[in-house]
């Protein structure tokens, strides 16, 4: 069996009751290929992740945007990964580069986050990627070797943890990665696993594109052999997002 194609839809900080239960109805009456060919994960913000695993169609998971790195406590305004899985949250993204870059979040604390999740049973999306200067540089594979490394560091089993790689210059900009640009990294970056962690760690992990994803990009990117899926974000909340799950249908034909 090969890797599991996968999907995650990031909402981030999106979003009212109303709005929320019509993205759910539309992923609900929505003809999206079998659980067989793809894994659906979609984020809610904090609020709605309730509302949101209640309604929607069981095919389809839950995943939280971040967590605490440590257990709860005094520290206002964190959720904690007990927290997540006390609701039966399976998912959390980790890492995203809006909260690198906004809230200075380094790779070692990414790392410390990715491994207490885990620890208390939680599932991980980890997100690398470089900024468009660092990309110019040509320091790419080192900006995401760095940031891989400060998990492997962290974790021995990978079994729970699939890769985003997301450029930054691509998120939210509408600029896409080229196919050939994203398999490249992608290539790289299993190489590095199966160089530092393991051949089959390297086989097994899912290592998934994210960055201005669209339902006209989606079968391109798919059809790349070491793109796994896709983290998706604006387009996540449009009805286009069951266009992009189906493109996993490109790997099994």
């Amino acid at each position: 069996m090969g890797r599991k194609f996968f999907v995650g839809g990031n909402w981030k900080c999106n979003g009212t009751v109303e709005q929320v239960e019509a993205i759910v109805q539309t992923l609900n009456a929505g003809q999206i290929v079998s659980p067989d060919v793809v894994e659906v994960v979609v984020s809610p913000p904090y609020v709605f992740l309730p509302i949101v695993k209640a309604k929607l169609r069981p095919e389809i998971q839950v995943a939280a945007q971040n967590c605490w790195v440590k257990k709860g406590g005094a520290f206002t305004g964190e959720v904690s990964a007990e927290m997540l899985a006390n609701l039966g949250v399976p998912w959390v993204i980790l890492g995203h580069s809006e909260r690198r870059s906004l809230l200075g979040e380094s790779s070692e604390f990414v790392g410390e986050k990715v491994a207490y999740a885990l620890a208390q049973g939680l599932k991980v999306i980890a997100c690398v990627g470089e900024t468009l200067e660092q990309r110019e540089a040509g320091s790419t594979m080192e900006v995401v070797a760095e940031q891989t490394k400060a998990i492997a560091g962290k974790i021995k089993d990978w079994s729970n943890v699939v890769v985003a790689y997301e450029p930054v210059w691509a998120i939210g900009t509408g600029k896409v990665a080229t196919p050939a640009q994203a398999q490249e990294v992608h290539a790289n970056l299993r190489d590095w696993l199966k160089t530092n962690v393991s051949p089959e760690v390297a086989e097994s992990t899912r290592i998934i594109y994210g960055g201005s994803v669209t339902g006209a990009s989606c079968k391109e990117l798919a059809a790349q052999a070491d793109v796994d899926g896709f983290l998706v974000g604006g387009a996540s909340l449009k009805p286009e997002f069951i266009d992009i799950i189906n493109a996993a249908a490109v790997k099994s034909a």
